[in-house]
């Protein structure tokens, strides 16, 4: 019998959405929101399922068929991107390891229903459902790191000011809202020549986040990530002590937006984290498909690039 290992990548980046055209709108009977034609249709073709407390999940399948692979990875995306993100796996290589790719929507996101009621909690048991629902068997989680770096101001803005919020998302008030723009002081120079270089993705822009469906995605996201947390990840402890699986860490040297300093604090403190660190990475380290294939050989293989810097 062939062994199926199922993993989770939880993609931290700053998300690379796919920009629609621009067709007439239509008024969404639930949210009152504009649509566009794209995004009806989009939203009627993704596959779905339904939670436990009533909420659809959307989610794309990619990779070799479910019933003839070896691995079945699930893709958790980051901020402000969906399951259209551009994970950079190359059919060859899904091919040859046999990989199952699973990428969904998480709450609020793309064509997945909002959850008022977020926290750490419910997005960990979204991705259990999912698992359970697709029946991909007994699984493990893995994620590339915690983003933690935002401002705690921030964080009381999202919380009890959300129209200052959006208007400081929106408009140039602020220099930190140029993150979403190219800025050479977010991004390296690794990172602008991804977002160069990527046919039909883009950062999420100023114009998108004025759509309140969006802003509101993304305050929730404020909240939950940057937030008071229940725990403290360096209390954590090994959930692989047999060493049936292991956790992985991925860094760019030159992220600009999670300094590489902070993941080697962490995984100095957690001795059992595998950290890789990319010597000319930047942040958006998935759009790279050099690196994910090294990240996906690493995961599943246990081989390790001599390119890359592992300490473990």
């Amino acid at each position: 019998m062939v062994f199926k290992k199922v993993v989770s990548l939880m993609m931290g980046c700053l998300g690379l959405a796919k920009q629609p055209t621009q067709p007439a709108h239509l008024l969404s009977e639930t949210t009152g929101e504009s649509l566009s034609i794209n995004e009806v249709q989009r939203c009627c073709n993704s596959q779905r399922i339904k939670l436990s407390d009533g909420r659809l999940l959307a989610y794309a399948e990619r990779g070799v068929p479910k019933s003839n692979s070896i691995y079945r990875v699930i893709v958790v995306h980051g901020f402000a991107s969906s399951k259209d993100m551009n994970f950079m796996a190359s059919q060859d290589l899904l091919d040859e390891l046999k990989i199952y790719l699973v990428l969904f929507d998480r709450a609020g996101y793309g064509d997945s229903d909002p959850n008022p009621k977020r926290s750490l909690k419910t997005e960990a048991s979204d991705i259990e459902q999912l698992a359970d629902k697709l029946q991909l068997g007994s699984w493990g989680v893995t994620s590339d790191d915690y983003r933690k770096g935002l401002s705690k101001w921030a964080v009381m803005v999202a919380r009890c000011a959300p129209g200052l919020l959006h208007l400081w998302l929106t408009q140039k008030l602020f220099p930190s809202s140029t993150v979403l723009d190219r800025n050479p002081s977010f991004f390296s120079a690794k990172d602008l020549e991804v977002l160069k270089n990527t046919p039909g993705y883009q950062l999420l822009n100023q114009n998108k986040i004025r759509d309140r469906t969006v802003f509101n995605s993304l305050r929730r996201d404020f909240i939950v990530a940057f937030g008071k947390w229940d725990f403290d990840p360096l209390d954590l402890q090994d959930p692989y002590p047999k060493q049936e699986s292991m956790v992985h860490i991925w860094q760019g040297y030159e992220d600009k937006v999670v300094p590489f300093q902070l993941q080697r604090y962490v995984s100095e403190k957690l001795p059992w984290i595998r950290y890789h660190e990319v010597p000319d990475g930047g942040h958006l380290l998935v759009y790279d498909t050099a690196v994910c294939e090294a990240i996906l050989r690493s995961l599943l293989l246990g081989e390790d690039s001599p390119l890359y810097n592992v300490h473990a």
